[in-house]
């Protein structure tokens, strides 16, 4: 079953001579990431730059991959099903992270597009992918036989319109998804309120990742994500300060 081709987008349509200088940018961050890692003592190659490409154009995204960015953080399975896959052909290093709130319906597909799904957050969404990559005796398995690496995503502000397991919730959800769904999540991530201090919600999130032997943590974003290398982030999502504003 093909994907839907995604709703076009003011982004979709915009003149790549609109497009901000993104090498130029991705410099600058890779140049303060490297500068945060040496504050914290910490090899600069110990942090993951997930360029947050959403609703810019496929054109942005050749930009950055041209300058040596491998990575790239998308939020709808549709816009990332329309805009990566020709440019995987080029790029066979190019990894691609949904980093969205993540619907049981659209599991099959964001399996068969996605390098890494960082919103594993609820009990059906685990069955939903754990159905996906499993062939469960059919002749091919939905996901065409691909295991994305997944993350558990933390609703560490406990904020009631934000995805992620609640905090109290967080190693019993590790707990089912490894002994009732066969997942092995590799770690999480988490997205602080929004006028927060993002420190203590990054300190709990590698606290809690220490604690259940994860390696992978995903936190910190254009404005913090310094002081998530600080706290032992393994990857930042930097989408502003590298493609502009959306």
């Amino acid at each position: 079953m093909s994907l839907p081709e995604p709703a076009p987008t003011d982004a979709s349509l915009a003149s790549p001579a609109a497009l901000p200088d993104v090498a130029r940018n991705l410099a600058l961050v890779r140049e303060r990431i490297a500068e945060a890692c040496a504050r914290a003592n910490r090899p600069a190659g110990s942090v993951t730059l997930v360029a947050v490409s959403k609703f810019h154009p496929a054109e942005a995204v050749a930009a950055a991959l041209a300058a040596g960015q491998e990575h790239f953080g998308e939020n709808r399975v549709q816009e990332a099903a329309g805009k990566f896959p020709p440019l995987r052909a080029a790029h066979p290093a190019l990894r691609l992270h949904l980093i969205g709130a993540l619907q049981t319906n659209k599991a099959r597909d964001a399996v068969r597009v996605a390098d890494v799904i960082e919103s594993l957050d609820r009990p059906r969404l685990a069955a939903a992918l754990a159905a996906a990559m499993t062939q469960d005796g059919a002749r091919e398995a939905p996901g065409g036989g691909r295991r994305p690496r997944l993350l558990v995503q933390v609703n560490t502000g406990e904020e009631p319109q934000k995805a992620g397991v609640a905090r109290d919730a967080a190693r019993g959800f590790l707990r089912a998804c490894r002994e009732e769904h066969g997942l092995s999540p590799e770690g999480l991530m988490c997205i602080p309120p929004a006028g927060e201090d993002p420190v203590p919600h990054f300190r709990f999130l590698a606290e809690l990742a220490a604690a259940e032997g994860l390696a992978t943590l995903s936190m910190g974003m254009s404005g913090d994500y310094e002081a998530a290398i600080a706290c032992g982030a393994t990857h930042v999502r930097v989408g502003t300060a590298i493609f502009g504003a959306r």
